[in-house]
C-alpha cells in the first residue's frame, strides 16, 4: 500500500517552498506558501505508515543479511545520497568540526541505536520491538532532566514515565506476542532506545550544520562507516553469503533505504516547517500502534489480550509524557532520520 503512494509522497516533497529549510543563501527571500490540508494529511500519514513498517522491514531483512551489516549499508547509502542531493542544491559544505561531532552522534544513534535494535529483531517479534522502542520519549524527558534541559518533572511527566515503563514489565513475559521471550534481545531493544536518547542530547549540545538535513546526512555517513567497522570487525562479513540472500530481505532492505531513511525523513522536515510541535510528537505513540499490527497481519505475530493492554498502557504514558504542560519541542525516534528520525527509530 505504501508502495502505491510512492508518487504522492514525491509529488509531495517537491511540492511548495518550505521543503527547502536549511537550503540555499540566506540573502535569498524564501516566500512560504501555506500547505494545502490534504498535503498534512498525507505527510502524517507517510510518517505514520512508513516509521511504522520499518520494525517489520528490518526484522524480513536480518533474515538473510548480518544486522550490523544490513544497517551499515543502508545508513551509508542514505547518508551520501542525502548529501549529494543537498550539496547540488547550494548548501554549504560541513566543516571538519562538523565532522567530527557527528562520528559521536554517529555512534549512539546509529551504531548504538539502530545496530542494537537490528541485532535484536533477530531474536524478536518486530511488534515487540517497536512497542519496546515506544519508551524512546520517556528516556528522552529522564535524560533532559539528567542533563538540565529540563528544569523540573511535573507530575504529568513522571505519571507517564511510571506508566510507560508499567507496561513494559506487562509486556515482557515468557509468552510475549505468542514466543517464549529473549530477555537479553528485550533489554537490547530497550538499550538501543536509550543509546538513541542519549544521542539526541548529544546533538543539542555540539556545533553541526545550520542546515537539519546536511546534519542528519553526515551523522547517517559516520553512523554507516561505524556500522560497517563493526561488523567487520565482528566477523559478519565473513560468515556472509551472497548467495544466501533472499528477494524479501533485499527488497526489505532497499525499502528501509528510500522509505525509511529518505522519503520518510524528508517528508517529516517539511512537516516541521507547517505544523506544530504537538502534532509531531503523535508519531511518538502512533508507529508502536501501526508496526504491531503489521506484525499480526503479515508476519503472523500474535497480538493476544496481554499485548493489546500493555500496549495501550504504554501509549498512554507515552501521550502523558509528549502532551505535558511546557513541552515545546518534538520528541525524536526509528528511522526521525529512522532517520529515522534523527530514528526509526526512525527508533522508530
Amino acid at each position: 500500500m505504501l508502495i502505491d503512494h510512492s508518487s504522492q509522497i514525491m509529488a509531495l516533497i517537491r511540492s511548495g517552498e518550505a521543503v527547502e529549510v536549511g537550503f540555499g543563501s540566506p540573502r535569498q527571500p524564501v516566500h512560504h506558501h501555506r500547505p494545502r490540508l490534504a498535503q498534512v494529511i498525507l505527510g502524517f500519514g507517510a510518517i505514520y505508515l512508513i516509521w511504522g513498517s520499518t520494525y517489520l522491514g528490518i526484522r524480513y531483512a536480518v533474515e538473510t543479511i548480518p544486522p550490523f551489516l544490513m544497517m551499515g549499508i543502508r545508513h551509508l547509502t542514505a547518508g551520501l545520497a542525502v548529501f549529494a542531493w543537498v550539496r547540488s542544491r547550494g548548501t554549504p559544505a560541513p566543516e571538519l568540526k562538523h565532522w567530527g561531532w557527528s562520528l559521536g552522534a554517529g555512534a549512539l544513534l546509529f551504531l548504538g541505536g539502530h545496530g542494537v535494535l537490528a541485532w535484536a529483531e533477530q531474536r524478536v517479534p518486530s511488534g515487540l520491538a517497536a512497542l519496546l522502542c515506544a519508551t524512546l520519549p520517556l528516556w528522552t524527558v529522564m535524560l533532559a532532566r539528567v542533563d538540565g534541559t529540563e528544569v523540573r518533572l511535573g507530575l504529568k511527566a513522571w505519571a507517564g514515565i511510571l506508566l510507560g515503563f508499567g507496561g513494559v514489565a506487562l509486556l515482557i513475559g515468557s509468552d510475549a506476542l505468542g514466543q517464549r521471550l529473549d530477555l537479553l534481545a528485550a533489554g537490547g531493544v530497550l538499550s538501543s532506545a536509550l543509546l538513541w536518547a542519549a544521542g539526541t542530547s548529544y546533538t543539542r549540545k555540539v556545533q553541526l550544520p545550520t542546515s537539519k538535513i546536511l546534519s542528519a546526512a553526515i551523522q547517517m555517513i559516520c553512523g554507516g562507516f561505524l556500522l560497517l567497522m563493526v561488523s567487520f570487525l565482528g566477523g559478519e562479513f565473513r560468515s556472509f553469503h551472497v548467495q544466501s540472500l533472499t528477494r524479501l530481505s533485499i527488497l526489505s532492505l532497499v525499502y528501509l533505504i528510500v522509505f525509511g531513511s529518505i522519503i520518510a525523513f524528508t517528508v517529516y522536515t517539511w512537516l516541521v516547517s507547517v505544523s506544530s510541535p504537538s502534532m509531531l510528537s503523535t508519531y511518538a505513540y502512533v508507529n508502536p500502534v501501526i508496526a504491531v499490527l503489521l506484525g499480526w497481519a503479515l508476519a503472523h505475530e500474535v497480538l493476544g489480550l496481554r499485548t493489546v493492554i500493555a500496549a495501550t498502557v504504554i501509549v498512554a504514558g507515552v501521550v502523558l509524557v509528549a502532551t505535558r504542560k511546557g513541552n515545546a519541542r518534538e520528541i525524536h525516534s526509528e528511522e526521525q532520520h529512522r532517520f529515522g528520525q534523527t530514528a526509526e527509530f526512525a527508533a522508530d
